[in-house]
């Protein structure tokens, strides 16, 4: 059967995180003068959030963790790695980090070109994200990307991030879509390529072709 419908994560397919968020945790580093408070180098603060980031990210697409957890630990464990056992110092960067990401919203290079291209070709775009519920939207609206998508499928609002195939079924149904007429693309290994080839065998998904 033709492809018809096409389904894209967001942050970092579409959406830049890395840089939104590099350039966000920037602007607080600085506000708070964290260098000449505890002499921390900037790259290497966001050298180690980065790293740390990326495997509470891990966990909890695996299931090992929360969003709780995840909101609690990201800011604390890079700053405990300096040496800096501040759990209102991790929090305010949390709390302050999710609002004022979505100062920044630059595009993966070539985003708005393919999905240009594909909306002329009559395909029907989704996203379905991994990321929070309360931001997921607002990345699209802000950065002037949400005509294109006919559903918008956020974790939060199924219970279940992926791999899991209830969050692949939940994003299809609300889509009005035919496995075997749609397709996913997206940036991360696990959750976006294998997660749907395990939930339509011999899908032909695709790993962030936009770069």
């Amino acid at each position: 059967m033709k492809i018809q419908h096409i389904f894209f994560d967001l942050d970092n397919t579409l959406w830049d995180h890395r840089r939104n968020a590099y350039l966000t945790i920037k602007d607080l580093f600085d506000k708070e003068e964290i260098t000449l408070k505890y002499g921390i180098d900037f790259e290497e603060f966001h050298s180690v959030y980065h790293e740390i980031n990326e495997r509470l990210w891990g966990q909890i697409r695996d299931g090992e963790i929360d969003k709780d957890y995840l909101r609690k630990h990201r800011f604390y464990d890079t700053f405990n790695r300096f040496g800096i056992d501040d759990l209102e110092l991790s929090m305010f960067f949390e709390e302050h980090f999710l609002d004022k990401i979505l100062n920044y919203n630059h595009l993966v290079e070539g985003a708005e070109y393919i999905l240009d291209y594909l909306k002329a070709k009559n395909y029907t775009l989704h996203i379905i994200s991994n990321g929070f519920q309360e931001v997921t939207e607002r990345k699209c609206i802000l950065s002037g990307i949400d005509h294109y998508f006919q559903t918008i499928t956020s974790a939060d609002s199924v219970g279940v991030r992926k791999p899991n195939p209830v969050i692949f079924e939940y994003s299809l149904g609300i889509a009005k879509a035919k496995k075997e007429e749609s397709i996913l693309i997206g940036d991360d290994w696990i959750a976006d390529i294998i997660g749907s080839q395990q939930f339509i065998p011999h899908q032909r998904c695709r790993r962030n072709f936009i770069h």
